[in-house]
């Protein structure tokens, strides 16, 4: 009998994860395409550092060139969001990754002919996050519309697990191509990703599987930008929950970001001197514990004291980095880079599924541009400074330091009963 009951829960369980291939029609070609297009990126997640030390070999260079990404897409935040609302979301990313394939395949040519140099890779990576900002928005908007009540839980899931998979795969890749071969093949794969990912939408348009479901804003009488953007911030404030965490992960992004992206690289590469596919399989440990929290996650459709589970799970992220540079052991490298994705991931799928939740469907675009503005917008000072500071007094320090500021931020956050008691 107890074996009977097992497998009836596990089987529960996947027709759970099941249900939104199932119950929509446009859910698989959604899935489909970020899936394809998260593959390239998460190879580039690896090479791109790779490259910039190769060229430079500066954690303050590797700063600015990941400023020269987060500036044009912090300025696109807050007209994207209006863009979003008014046309049609899925043409928005089709856009988008047109865009990006170029970008990406310029990058991949010059590298190819050995012509490549840090200040064209500024403008390259500059229009790439141009078009980040521009996508993000309409596709948390495109699944928002999609991701309806019934499915919520399990595509929210299903679809970061999903992605995190591919993670598991792409860095471990790009490892091997920057390793065995050259940079300008992971480019030229990222590219490749992103005509793929237009071809699915572009299925989704013309076999019509996905047709808006809320008046947009270009039906309604005309009103201005500021008005428009100030009625985002007006939902925003009606919900705590939602303005607190958006200003609290505003200086908690300055802090984990800074270090995954520039010193958790110099920590592999430069300071442990290990061969870039051991950053590969840090990167893909990280994937890994992500996918364990999305299993758990999407197992339930409800979860009790979302408050504390989300901000206890980033505590436990925070807690990770902050011994990454108290250890060579690879084990335990990869262990803690684990335990970081883990905590990022159950914080992540509460977020999303609590601003589907909470969010209007005809003003989602503004609002996910304000949450994207808030955690984002000082990404580019922090990305210098953090490389420069770690060239003034040291990784090891730099990285202790902002860790500890992120675990006192969140700990200060989890003070407040709004956060403590959200359900």
């Amino acid at each position: 009998m107890q074996i009977e009951s097992h497998l009836k829960k596990k089987q529960r369980v996947l027709d759970n994860f099941l249900i939104p291939f199932v119950k929509s029609r446009s859910f698989p070609y959604l899935w489909l395409s970020q899936l394809i297009s998260m593959l390239g990126g998460s190879v580039t997640t690896v090479i791109l550092p790779m490259v910039v030390y190769s060229l430079t070999g500066s954690t303050t260079m590797m700063g600015i060139v990941m400023a020269a990404y987060m500036l044009p897409y912090v300025i696109m935040l807050p007209f994207s969001g209006w863009i979003v609302d008014r046309y049609d979301r899925v043409k928005i990313m089709m856009l988008s990754d047109i865009v990006r394939f170029i970008t990406m395949l310029a990058i991949a040519v010059l590298i190819f002919t050995d012509t490549l140099s840090i200040h064209v890779l500024f403008g390259l990576v500059g229009i790439y996050g141009l078009m980040e900002g521009l996508f993000h928005p309409a596709y948390s908007a495109v699944r928002a519309t999609v991701f309806t009540p019934e499915i919520r839980n399990a595509a929210n899931a299903l679809t970061q697990m999903s992605n995190q998979a591919v993670r598991l795969i792409g860095p471990v890749l790009g490892g091997l191509l920057i390793s065995s071969l050259s940079a300008s093949y992971g480019f030229g794969l990222d590219a490749l990703t992103y005509l793929l990912s237009f071809l699915c939408l572009l299925f989704m348009v013309k076999k019509s599987l996905y047709t808006p479901t809320i008046k947009q804003i270009a039906d309604q009488p005309s009103t201005s930008w500021k008005s428009e953007f100030l009625e985002g911030i007006t939902v925003l404030r009606s919900h705590p929950w939602l303005w607190i965490t958006i200003l609290a992960f505003s200086f908690i992004n300055i802090s984990y970001s800074g270090i995954s992206v520039i010193l958790v690289p110099w920590l592999f590469k430069v300071h442990l001197q290990l061969d870039p596919l051991m950053y590969g399989i840090g990167i893909t440990c990280s994937g890994l514990g992500a996918i364990v929290a999305a299993l758990i996650f999407g197992s339930k459709t409800k979860w009790p004291h979302r408050g504390l589970l989300a901000y206890g799970s980033v505590l436990l992220s925070g807690v990770a980095l902050l011994l990454l540079p108290f250890t060579s052991s690879a084990v335990i490298l990869a262990v803690l880079m684990a335990v970081e994705g883990f905590g990022l991931m159950i914080f992540g799928l509460i977020w999303e599924t609590s601003l589907q939740e909470l969010v209007p469907a005809e003003a989602f675009g503004r609002v996910v541009s304000l949450d994207l503005l808030g955690s984002f917008a000082l990404l580019p000072v922090s990305y210098f400074l953090i490389g420069l500071i770690a060239d003034g007094i040291g990784g090891i320090t730099t990285i202790t330091l902002f860790a500890s500021i992120g675990i006192a931020i969140v700990a200060s956050v989890l003070c407040v009963p709004a956060i403590r008691r959200f359900q």
